[in-house]
């Protein structure tokens, strides 16, 4: 059975997260949380309030963790998810994560990023020369690194499919497992 990684920490973005944790499962993949420690990390809801010039946060659910950063054998798996929220504006600092996340991309296997996800590429120079979708207000961050920012809500570039954020998941999803399914040489469900 085929394995993705879903790398990630507290502050993630609860549908960015849960949307593909499922939808892999469903698709027929085993999926792993990876994250700093074995603790459940705390995930957050983004919600657009009109009384708001940003979006509004929320404590969410809580997420169990499979695997710290430091104990991840990249071997095992065969796809990447970096979902959004404000957990990749930390998690990218962490060797760990660099290391894991370098491993995809030079091995060409497929990653999937959403939203605030693109963050973590972005700042090992993974994502120059590539096209990317990412929550709007970081695109001058993706630009700076070297992407090519489409507005859209599942952009394929080779090995990555990308997207704005969870109003893009009925699309993104689709493009997800298309390329993981691809990737292994299965049907997409």
């Amino acid at each position: 059975m085929p394995r993705a990684l879903l790398l990630t920490g507290d502050a993630a973005e609860e549908l960015d997260t849960m949307y593909p944790y499922y939808r892999v499962q469903e698709g027929g993949w085993d999926v792993d949380v990876a994250s700093l420690t074995m603790r459940d990390i705390q995930l957050v809801i983004h919600e657009f309030d009109p009384n708001s010039d940003a979006y509004v946060e929320k404590n969410g659910r809580k997420l169990p963790v499979d695997v710290p950063w430091a104990d991840v054998d990249v071997e095992l798996y065969d796809a990447l998810i970096i979902p959004g929220g404000r957990a990749p504006e930390w998690i990218r600092v962490d060797a760990d994560v660099r290391r894991i996340t370098e491993h995809f991309f030079a091995r060409n296997l497929p990653i999937a990023l959403v939203c605030h996800g693109a963050q973590v590429p972005a700042v090992y120079g993974l994502l120059k020369g590539r096209r990317t979708a990412c929550f709007p207000p970081i695109t001058g961050d993706m630009e700076n690194a070297g992407a090519t920012v489409v507005d859209a809500p599942d952009v394929v570039d080779g090995n990555l499919v990308s997207c704005r954020g969870w109003p893009d998941m009925p699309h993104f999803g689709r493009a997800m497992m298309k390329l993981f399914s691809e990737s292994v040489g299965v049907e997409s469900a």
